[in-house]
């Protein structure tokens, strides 16, 4: 079988995280996630409050070094699941070409829910500090993202594998889905 170039997406607090880390271990791909890379490279050398302008700098250089690495493994034959934010239509087009230029096979995966479940994961998510804490959204950074966002248009979900959940439950957010990809 071709190595298979799976991307995630969908609204911050949606559950990507846990639902990549348990796709790449189904798929026996391999994770790359924005928020983890940037949080290791780059976590050190915050001292207060991140700036948003900050960020979105050093998210572009991990987002340039994940393509070149995700690239690497796709062509020498393994999977990657990408959890790297294609939070708006732009950016998941721009994805589809580069998949399309390289003939890698792309399969979308939409991951969402409803604002007020998000919200409470977030919050939640900063509290515990579990294992898909990477960094502190702070409610300011909810409220910017969730401004950055765009929705996927009908055409986008044709052929997405898609996880919606429609209530927080106490279950981790994708932990449902992350359950039956095990």
């Amino acid at each position: 079988m071709p190595a298979t170039l799976n991307v995630i997406f969908g609204p911050c607090g949606a559950g990507k995280t846990t639902y990549a880390h348990a796709l790449a271990r189904r798929e026996n791909a391999v994770p790359f996630v924005l928020d983890e890379w940037g949080a290791r490279l780059f976590g050190p050398d915050v001292s207060g409050p991140i700036e948003f302008g900050w960020m979105l700098e050093r998210m572009a250089r991990c987002n340039a070094l994940i393509w070149s690495t995700a690239s690497a493994v796709l062509t020498a034959g393994t999977s990657v699941v990408l959890d790297i934010g294609a939070m708006r239509r732009a950016d998941r087009e721009r994805v589809r070409q580069m998949a399309e230029a390289e003939g890698w096979s792309l399969k979308w995966h939409f991951v969402d829910a409803p604002q007020e479940v998000r919200r409470a994961r977030v919050a939640s998510r900063n509290t515990a500090k579990g294992e898909t804490f990477v960094m502190e959204v702070t409610p300011e950074m909810f409220e910017l993202l969730e401004g950055v966002y765009e929705a996927p248009t009908p055409a986008e979900l044709e052929g997405a594998v898609l996880n919606v959940s429609d209530h927080g439950g106490s279950a981790a957010p994708g932990e449902a889905l992350a359950e039956a990809l095990n």
